[in-house]
């Protein structure tokens, strides 16, 4: 199965062309994006990946995308262009979360781990998974403020995971313990994607949404104006 996978959800993003299927797995080609001109990158270079793989978009089996938590916009132009992709070449929609990714990435198979990421202003986003070989089964997320988590345990027990500094240190100095592992790259949401496509976890291009975990400011001010009104 021939997959291209997409990851806007930060600063910095990426998009893999990768291979693999129920025992192999192979990035063809890793490319870099530079946050805040995702939309301007994004298809262009795409387009350009698979040229320089000799391929077309028609031999694509599949694509991967990381659906949130995240930038609100980087999240929300890599879904409906892909959303877009596969509904013009009617391929398969696999998408995957960031905290599913850093579990199934630094956790390991038969325990349980909990993700936790920067979302701005104090707070952080938490995944809280229990991992089987190969999937991640989730137990909640949700958004907290970083010092009221670090003073209440987790729904799970299990080694909390962050790709963030400014958390780690925070949590540190809560006398929590939190290992510090490297950012998850469009080359290994590809890996488990992939995953997802083969046994059929697909996602409806039509209907997928954005998985903010929290609104956006718009909506936040939107909603504050009608309660004044």
């Amino acid at each position: 199965m021939l997959i291209v996978s997409v990851d806007t959800s930060g600063r910095q993003g990426s998009i893999a062309l990768c291979r693999g299927d129920g025992d192999s797995f192979e990035v063809l080609q890793l490319t870099s994006l530079e946050g805040g001109t995702y939309s301007a990158q994004l298809l262009p270079r795409i387009a350009e990946t698979l040229q320089q793989n000799s391929l077309n978009k028609a031999e694509v089996d599949g694509f991967v995308v990381v659906s949130g938590p995240g930038s609100f916009t980087g999240l929300r132009v890599g879904l409906s262009t892909v959303k877009g992709l596969c509904e013009v070449l009617r391929k398969p929609l696999a998408t995957v979360s960031m905290l599913e990714a850093l579990v199934l990435t630094h956790g390991r198979a038969g325990e349980s781990a909990i993700a936790v990421l920067d979302a701005g202003r104090g707070e952080i986003y938490v995944g809280e998974y229990r991992l089987g070989f190969g999937r991640a089964t989730l137990v909640r997320e949700y958004i907290a403020r970083l010092d009221e988590f670090a003073a209440q345990p987790p729904a799970v027990s299990g080694n909390l995971l962050t790709v963030d500094e400014k958390v780690a240190e925070g949590l540190h100095a809560a006398n929590r313990h939190v290992i510090l592992v490297a950012p998850v790259d469009a080359g290994e949401i590809g890996h488990i994607g992939i995953r997802k496509l083969l046994t059929g976890d697909t996602a409806d291009p039509a209907t997928i949404d954005v998985n903010y975990i929290r609104r956006s400011d718009a909506e936040l001010f939107s909603t504050a104006k009608k309660t004044q009104c």
